[in-house]
């Protein structure tokens, strides 16, 4: 089974490369540590990638699609078409995330997961549709245990085809109506959190929808009871498919040591499903931000990583991902590209 031998290939670190990186940057003309959490980003990159300084490459992003059926319970701002018409848009280079991907030279794919539509043949569009959008998980489960498998390793196999293509940093995003539900919902039942405390107002729902939101949230845990040590369980029963496929990433970058950058909230809950299968996947992974949606705080806490920037952001697609993808290449390109003492010949401080 791809997602058992994925998970035997995934390795804890070597921590040795850590005390060279650290005498590489400690080397380069600035006074020690001057560069804050650039150097921490350069760092944890020649630790993950086994290598003094890090190799450079490409960089490309993954958008997933897909719909789900919690949309029926009218939990979000917009109707479930939208996520048909916003892959439309990313095709066409019109979203927020082709504009920064443009910015900072990265590589966007989109990826139908399970959009509840017919896409016509397109080549920028990869079909890796699992079924038209979940069930409806306050009234049964999301999928079935075998399509929340297939879905994860969907998301192996993308990794598996383009880790030999000098790649450098692998980012993710999505888009999914009802998708906030999902995260919130698979968020409570491997913590144990209340619905109320983690639903969040996603694409900015009012507070009517708000209680809708966390109704069938309550409902659909208490149906389908979520087994919190079974993670494929939990992502079956009140899950997104984008969502397996987003963890399937995750897991196949720490099979192949490449560092992984992660989104807002929907990112942030395949990241800890990812984790409850494997949890030494997370020492590749880069928490790009603190996004604006209620239970992303407890993510992080529970993924134990801190995120780099708080823009106040809760548009998902990749676009914190995007944004400090461009500052881990520029952390790297300081540890290859600047001067060291000895090489630009200037004195040290005075010990």
């Amino acid at each position: 089974m791809l997602l058992e031998e994925t998970l035997e290939k995934i390795r804890p670190l070597d921590r040795a490369v850590e005390i060279l990186a650290q005498r590489r940057l400690d080397s380069l003309t600035k006074p020690q540590g001057s560069l804050g959490k650039l150097e921490d980003l350069a760092l944890r990159v020649a630790v993950i990638q086994g290598r003094v300084p890090p190799r450079l490459g490409r960089k490309l992003l993954f958008i997933f699609a897909a719909d789900h059926g919690i949309t029926e319970e009218g939990v979000s701002a917009y109707p479930k078409d939208v996520t048909a018409q916003m892959t439309h848009n990313f095709l066409r280079g019109g979203a927020a995330i082709n504009v920064l991907a443009r910015h900072h030279n990265v590589e966007v794919e989109v990826i139908d997961a399970g959009v509840d539509y017919e896409f016509a043949a397109a080549p920028a569009l990869r079909n890796c549709k699992v079924r038209r959008g979940t069930g409806n998980f306050s009234r049964g489960p999301a999928m079935t245990a075998v399509e929340a498998r297939q879905s994860i390793e969907t998301g192996i196999r993308l990794v598996q085809q383009v880790a030999a293509e000098d790649l450098f940093l692998l980012g993710a995003g999505e888009m999914g109506i009802g998708n906030t539900s999902s995260a919130a919902a698979m968020l409570c039942a491997f913590t144990g959190a209340s619905p109320r405390d983690m639903a969040g107002r996603g694409t900015g729902i009012d507070d009517a929808t708000l209680e809708k939101k966390i109704a069938a949230i309550e409902r659909g845990l208490e149906l389908n009871q979520p087994n919190p040590s079974d993670p494929l369980d939990v992502l079956a029963k009140v899950g997104g498919l984008e969502i397996g496929a987003l963890a399937g990433v995750f897991l196949g970058a720490a099979a192949f040591r490449i560092p992984m950058v992660l989104d807002g909230f929907i990112s942030g809950a395949a990241a800890l499903l990812a984790c409850r299968l494997c949890p030494s996947a997370r020492e590749v992974f880069f928490a790009s931000h603190l996004s604006a949606e209620r239970g992303h705080r407890l993510l992080l806490e529970k993924l134990k990583l801190a995120p780099l920037l708080d823009l106040q952001m809760r548009l998902g697609e990749g676009t914190g991902a995007c944004i400090l993808m461009g500052l881990i290449e520029a952390a790297a390109r300081i540890m290859n590209e600047m001067e060291t003492f000895e090489a630009a010949g200037v004195n040290r401080k005075f010990k």
